[in-house]
């Protein structure tokens, strides 16, 4: 079990090592394997035993399976389909199939070479979805193509992990993994089958709560339940994970979930690099540099050079499938799962294992180095001479209007935007509320706009329009300043409950602000001079004089609003100006009467 003093290292390190890393341009993910070959046995040795840090480590794999998960919605997976069946399944197999016959070559024994092969065909979904992420490349064309290659080989470990134990010398009774891989696929689409029909249910009563602890218990509970369920069917933790995100991906939780999630999943994932890190048995390059190096030069030539062809045939352009080859020439974390199952099955010795295990994490290691230098060299070196057919475009989920507060405010705002054909992105923290819209069709997320993680999964910073459209004064104030804090460039257009909070978010910088009831008032006043007998253009006249008067004052009075003294002496004035306005208007009417 983790010690708290080895926590405190832990975090030590990534405190001081990861941001030299990205300072000096080599991302985080080479700090955290820096920060773990220093804490290992061949660095300093504070922390000697890497093999149960690399366990529990492994939660943050689970974890940012979940939230490719969610980010999954089955509408988008329609979209991805050549991408991931297409594209995925040719790497897949084309690379498995060439690593296998060349492992054959080595070991002369085809169930070895067969769970070394597709092992080494597999990368590494977080080293790469944190590399892309970082490089802000996710939305590219080969980004996107590294997604749905990446997406199809988690799918694709599920199989590789059940066929070791019918490969192995130790597996005894072949019919019985078979069995046991039959019921599992059978309990496993029951359980898909109930969740679909469970978790909203759940994740309603755990939001009714309205505090925010219970509703991050019950996403910790959903993905690590689901993780263990599958551990406990003997499939991979990994895919009860992403299941679990799929099945709640177009749920009205969905922004709020992934809020939820990610804090834990980044500490986790970057505790899981830095156990990587921590195992590599560095000594193999002290005692056989040439195996280990070739080893690990020819896995990133070979998927280097099939990715290649792939990516044209698929679509890519030149520059995008000289990016897509080094971006997914690596080993994957996979492997290390699959090489130690083979190993536990007698398929492999332990020696051969520790040296693909460490080969992989050089690979990984050097991934980001080979990224910035393909991306390089293929600026430089290819000239695209025809556009690349498009390629698995994907539907733009990035909406130009967010909603916070889907009240009678937000509801207007909304039903007009629709009305226009614009898209908008709603958020609400009442349930109720959620439930009562979602009835009639509305697309509304459940979530706290004043959590950024939450704005983040909602694609705040890809917005143009943020409308703050919250009842409660406090709690809009809290949006707005985390709004102007985290995304200063969006334009906020508020909600004012009264002339106080108004002041407060013109502190904020908010201009664009509309007062509770004033429009309605003046409206209504309008309507009340018209029954009076003044005429339809005198009425408008009245009340277009009388709110430019006051959204003047209120210009003036928000300078001095925190002076008690002075914002009322500037409200008798401005009453006082209003009035002989008024009076000299009245007597310029009867003189030309």
């Amino acid at each position: 079990m983790f010690l708290l003093a080895e926590a405190v290292v832990f975090l030590a390190a990534a405190t001081f090592v990861v941001p030299l890393s990205k300072r000096l341009g080599f991302g985080s993910v080479i700090g955290y394997l820096a920060a773990g070959i220093l804490l290992g046995p061949w660095g300093i040795g504070l922390v000697p035993d890497a093999g149960e840090v690399l366990h529990f480590a492994e939660i943050g794999v689970v974890m940012l399976l979940f939230v490719i998960g969610l980010e999954l919605q089955p509408a988008r997976l329609r979209v991805l389909r050549r991408s991931v069946f297409g594209l995925g399944f040719g790497q897949v197999i084309v690379t498995g199939v060439a690593l296998t016959v060349l492992a054959n070559y080595w070991l002369h024994d085809w169930a070895a070479a067969f769970v070394v092969g597709f092992g080494l065909s597999l990368s590494s979904t977080a080293f790469v979805l944190q590399m892309l992420a970082e490089k802000k490349d996710l939305r590219s064309s080969a980004g996107r193509a590294s997604f749905g290659v990446l997406l199809f080989q988690d799918l694709a470990v599920i199989p590789l992990i059940a066929l070791v134990p019918l490969l192995g010398s130790a597996g005894g009774d072949s019919a019985t993994p078979v069995l046991d891989l039959a019921k599992s696929i059978g309990l496993l689409i029951i359980i898909v089958i109930g969740a679909r029909y469970l978790l909203r249910p759940a994740l309603r009563l755990a939001a009714s709560a309205q505090l925010q602890e219970v509703f991050t218990a019950a996403t910790l509970l959903l993905v690590l339940g689901s993780a263990v369920l599958m551990e406990a069917l003997h499939l991979s933790m990994g895919l009860g994970a992403f299941l679990a995100g799929v099945l709640v991906a177009d749920s009205e939780y969905s922004f709020q979930l992934e809020a939820d999630i990610t804090p834990f999943k980044g500490l986790l994932l970057g505790l899981f690099f830095v156990a990587v890190g921590m195992s590599a048995n560095l000594g193999l390059l002290l005692t056989e540099p040439g195996i280990v190096l070739a080893i690990t030069a020819g896995l990133i030539a070979i998927k280097t050079a099939l990715l290649f062809p792939l990516g044209k045939w698929y679509g890519l352009s030149g520059r995008d499938s000289i990016k897509l080859g080094v971006t997914l020439a690596q080993g994957g974390e996979f492997a290390f799962v699959l090489l130690t199952a083979a190993v536990a099955e007698g398929l492999l010795d332990s020696s051969l294992s520790q040296r693909l295990i460490l080969a992989v994490t050089l690979s990984m290691a050097l991934t980001p180095f080979l990224y910035l230098a393909g991306a390089r060299f293929a600026d430089v070196m290819i000239e695209e001479t025809e556009p690349a057919r498009p390629f698995d475009p994907v539907e733009e989920t990035d909406h130009d209007v967010v909603i916070a507060g889907f009240g009678r405010f937000g509801q207007i705002v909304a039903r007009i935007l629709a009305m226009k054909g614009i898209p908008f992105t709603a958020l609400e923290n009442s349930t109720e509320q959620v439930d009562f819209v979602r009835r009639f069709g509305n697309k509304i997320y459940y979530g706290d706009a004043s959590k950024v993680e939450l704005l983040r999964s909602a694609r705040v910073d890809k917005a143009k329009i943020f409308v703050l459209a919250v009842e409660d004064v406090e709690e809009s104030m809290r949006i707005a300043r985390v709004v102007r804090q985290h995304f200063p460039n969006i334009a906020i257009y508020a909600r004012a409950r009264n002339r106080p909070h108004a002041f407060k978010l013109m502190d904020l910088g908010v201009a664009g602000l509309i007062r509770d009831t004033f429009l309605s008032s003046i409206e209504l006043t309008r309507q009340v001079l018209v029954e009076l007998g003044s005429s339809a253009e005198e009425a408008l006249d009245a009340v277009e004089f009388f709110r430019e008067h006051d959204e003047k004052s209120l210009q003036q009075q928000q300078a001095i609003h925190h002076d008690e003294e002075a914002l009322v002496q500037s409200a008798k004035e401005s009453r006082d100006q209003l009035r002989r306005l008024f009076d000299l208007d009245a007597a310029e009417a009867a003189r030309k009467a």
